[in-house]
């Protein structure tokens, strides 16, 4: 009976820590990625927001990663393989004159889609 009440003891001493590294994960989320052809505009004032406005009526913001000076000036090319979509963090362009490189960061959404009627 002994051996018994010490292997349970010891099974929850031992399954404790990956109880308690499993409740302080945090979720991943997955990075939010836009269609290239819903694109229907981009604008940067400052080289460190880019506004892209969207076929579905949606503005996105994002937060690129870092200062793209030249971008207020130039247009850019995405280099894009495969599925035509960019993700935040993930993907980077070029400008076209300076051939400055880019990184997005963060998309924010600032203006959601209309409702349907």
């Amino acid at each position: 009976m002994k051996l018994i009440i010490a292997t349970i003891l010891l099974s929850a001493v031992a399954a404790s820590p990956a109880l308690a590294v499993e409740a302080t994960k945090v979720p991943q989320t997955a990075p939010m990625c836009i269609q290239l052809r819903d694109i229907v505009g981009t604008h940067s004032d400052d080289g460190k927001l880019l506004t892209f406005r969207m076929r579905d009526g949606r503005v996105l913001v994002n937060h690129l990663q870092g200062v793209c000076s030249d971008l207020r000036f130039e247009g850019f090319a995405w280099t894009v393989y495969g599925i035509e979509e960019v993700c935040e963090r993930q993907q980077s362009l070029r400008v076209l004159r300076s051939g400055q490189t880019c990184v997005l960061g963060k998309f924010d959404v600032v203006k959601d889609k209309p409702a349907p009627k």
